[in-house]
């Protein structure tokens, strides 16, 4: 039996480029020297693909020796895992070089990198997200992922029937969230049998937001585990229900605390235009990061509700990015592109990344889209894998956001992956044509 009353054991790790959280479990007898000098981890663990293998020809393996590189605490931590059989906690890092300078093939470094920038030019960037997500049956979501996902015969949406059905699972998820300094707010069912939405209240800080975004996956799926349920923030688990997003809602604050998106119109600053084009301007580079997986991509089917054209407008939710209304002071961009599948640090530097330059430059954006964007005369955003890792290689947009090591490391486990897909038959392709052609 477990003695609660011992000791918790020490879980220590970064955030690699997929997202997932790679590190080790050490003695609680280490806890005050990792909070103090951090530990030692190879850096290539931050450039592997999703099954965890090294990236042929990475420059962080043979090429250059794999050394490490020091794991130093976010200052989030320690964070107290109640969902595990022991007490555990958990300490979140981020890597430094051996010369102790950040290492920018770390998807938090590179977030880190672009908020410098802003801070540089007095600006302050307040953040929210929204994600969704799947709460399912274990038997089904790691079985057939086409049957039921959920116990439930149908979830209509906005249902406060549906949350009260599923209050248990909730209750736990918020008082994670609490423990953990979550900013989670308000939850939504969607329109998907099973799926939810739960809003995180915007926060004066990207890196922070990027934590709780992903300390929130955790969490739900940690919770869910420890239910006899699964969680799943898959872009598209289910093919004939609605997809999983990760909308980003930004607005950026002057030196005197001032929105400079907000002029005392509906409109917007002219500031915020030009935001709105460094956006759209690099939102078709960026999709390898928004959408970075081989499932990301069902999700921009046609009439999912997924963005698949470069366009923005006044509180129209078929845009890629739409501007809310509400009082003057809250004007801010919502960027509704990514998946819930993706990389939160990663996709926050890629979208204020370009928002910085569109500012910088001075861009303009085309015409606000009126009415159904999914049927409007726009450019389109690449929805396949392979075309959307050709324009991320052949952008030279990106090369003031993202360091080159990190580009070359996403580019080449990316194109592992793809090709691991691509080899592998479905047992869809079985069923089909095995006894029929």
């Amino acid at each position: 039996m477990s003695d609660k009353n011992q000791d918790p054991n020490v879980q220590v790790g970064v955030f690699d480029l997929n997202g997932q959280m790679r590190g080790k479990r050490m003695p609680a007898k280490k806890l005050d020297t990792i909070l103090k000098d951090g530990f030692r981890m190879p850096l290539s663990i931050c450039g592997i693909d999703i099954w965890g293998n090294d990236i042929a020809e990475s420059e962080l393996v043979f090429s250059s020796g794999d050394g490490d590189g020091y794991c130093i605490p976010t200052g989030r931590g320690p964070l107290s895992l109640a969902t595990t059989i022991e007490p555990a906690v958990l300490v979140p890092c981020t890597f430094l070089q051996e010369d102790k300078t950040p290492f920018l093939a770390d998807p938090r470094q590179a977030l880190a990198k672009i908020v410098d920038q802003y801070k540089a030019r007095g600006l302050t960037i307040v953040v929210a997200t929204e994600l969704e997500f799947y709460v399912t049956d274990p038997d089904s979501i790691y079985g057939t992922a086409q049957t039921a996902p959920i116990k439930q015969e149908h979830q209509y949406l906005e249902s406060l029937d549906t949350l009260d059905l599923h209050e248990p699972f909730l209750n736990a998820v918020y008082a994670e969230c609490a423990a953990w300094d979550v900013p989670a707010d308000a939850a939504i069912s969607e329109a998907g049998t099973g799926q939810f939405e739960i809003n995180l209240n915007h926060v004066p800080d990207p890196l922070r937001a990027a934590d709780d975004a992903m300390f929130f996956k955790r969490i739900v799926k940690s919770v869910a585990r420890n239910q006899g349920l699964a969680a799943t923030f898959m872009a598209k688990p289910f093919g004939d229900r609605p997809g999983n997003g990760l909308h980003v809602h930004f607005s950026i604050l002057d030196k005197d605390g001032n929105n400079i998106f907000a002029n005392g119109t509906e409109e917007g600053s002219e500031t915020l235009h030009h935001a709105v084009a460094g956006c759209l301007d690099l939102m078709p580079a960026s999709m390898a990061m928004f959408a970075p997986h081989y499932n990301s991509y069902r999700r921009f089917a046609p009439n999912c509700h997924a963005p698949g054209a470069v366009g923005w407008g006044y509180e129209n939710r078929t845009t890629a990015i739409r501007i809310p209304g509400g009082p003057d002071v809250a004007r801010r961009i919502e960027h509704r592109v990514a998946g819930a599948d993706a990389n939160a640090y990663l996709v926050l530097a890629a979208i204020l990344g370009a928002a910085l330059q569109g500012m910088d430059n001075k861009s303009s954006p085309a015409a606000p889209v009126q009415g159904d964007a999914f049927v409007a005369d726009l450019p389109k955003l690449p929805t396949d894998w392979g075309d959307a890792l050709d324009a991320f290689e052949a952008s030279s947009g990106l090369d003031d956001i993202f360091a080159p090591i990190l580009r070359s490391i996403y580019l080449k486990a990316k194109r592992q992956e793809l090709g691991r897909f691509a080899s592998e038959v479905s047992s869809f392709e079985y069923r089909t044509y095995l006894n029929t052609v």
